[in-house]
């Protein structure tokens, strides 16, 4: 079931709890959790609806601007499909976040390893999981086509693979690209892989960007922003001019700043250095 960014926000939010989709039959079940760039998102309804039954109510909690506006909507693709209203809400965060986070321990890695293994002698493609962790390790946020062009691969089949690895929280999806998570690192340093210091991209120190969209996160690292931190040293308007940056990459920075303590250069409050917010009494 896709979700746009800005309903998932909003699902996460709880300003929106129920989405309506135009299918042959239900794609989801009740109970089904998916895993979105927000967390995860539970389905807690399932029902067949009447177009002619919709309300004005249902359109608010679809995040829809009016009744006419929903009803628009489902009838623009697939008008001959019955509709589908489907209760939503938040679960919780991706357990994934805080198992890519946490260094395996002996027992743990032995365990990894042997699932990469498997992986390897299952695939038609011969062994792939170790040298698709090391490209990803030198060559962190570049695009997909080109980490699975250096193997020479299809994409599609690469991010396919990629995924498996996430599953097991070795690496990260990012905007644009992947990296190499704390949990993947120690796998490849277990095994005695070479990951030479000038290969590797060392992270900047502080609060990495949150998910803002691929234009707008490769105008900020072409400024060279690649933490909330340096986004704090920018005014509202210099991020907002940069092209790729539109309201919902705004919005999430924002939103990740004000969780962070932090603001735009030019808010009201903010420090002019550091974009901190100062307290006033």
């Amino acid at each position: 079931m896709q979700m746009r960014p800005a309903e998932l926000a909003a699902i996460r939010a709880g300003d929106v709890d129920v989405a309506f989709r135009r299918w042959e039959r239900p794609r989801v079940r009740v109970g089904t959790r998916m895993r979105t760039a927000v967390g995860l998102i539970e389905v807690t309804s399932v029902d067949r609806v009447a177009v002619s039954s919709l309300s004005s109510a249902d359109a608010r909690r679809a995040g829809a601007a009016s009744l006419a506006a929903l009803r628009q909507g489902l009838d623009r693709l697939h008008p001959e499909r019955p509709v589908y209203r489907i209760g939503l809400r938040y679960a919780g965060v991706d357990p994934r976040h805080a198992l890519r986070e946490s260094v395996p321990d002996a027992a743990e890695i032995d365990a990894i390893v042997a699932a990469l293994d498997r992986l390897d002698r299952a695939s038609p493609i011969g062994p792939w999981t170790r040298a698709t962790l090391l490209l990803i390790d030198e060559l962190p946020a570049t695009r997909a086509p080109d980490l699975a062009q250096r193997l020479g691969r299809d994409t599609p089949s690469f991010k396919q693979d990629v995924r498996k690895l996430k599953e097991r929280g070795l690496t990260e999806s990012l905007d644009i690209g992947y990296r190499l998570s704390p949990r993947g690192a120690a796998v490849l340093d277990h095994e005695g892989h070479p990951r030479p210091a000038r290969a590797r991209s060392v992270p900047e120190p502080g609060i990495p960007l949150p998910h803002i969209g691929a234009a707008a996160t490769r105008a900020l690292t072409a400024r060279g922003v690649v933490r909330l931190e340096q986004v704090a040293g920018l005014s509202e308007g210099e991020v907002q001019a940069l092209h790729g940056v539109g309201p919902y990459a705004l919005r999430h920075l924002r939103a990740a700043m004000d969780a962070a303590g932090l603001t735009f250069r030019d808010d009201p409050g903010a420090s002019p250095q550091t974009g901190v917010t100062t307290e006033t009494s």
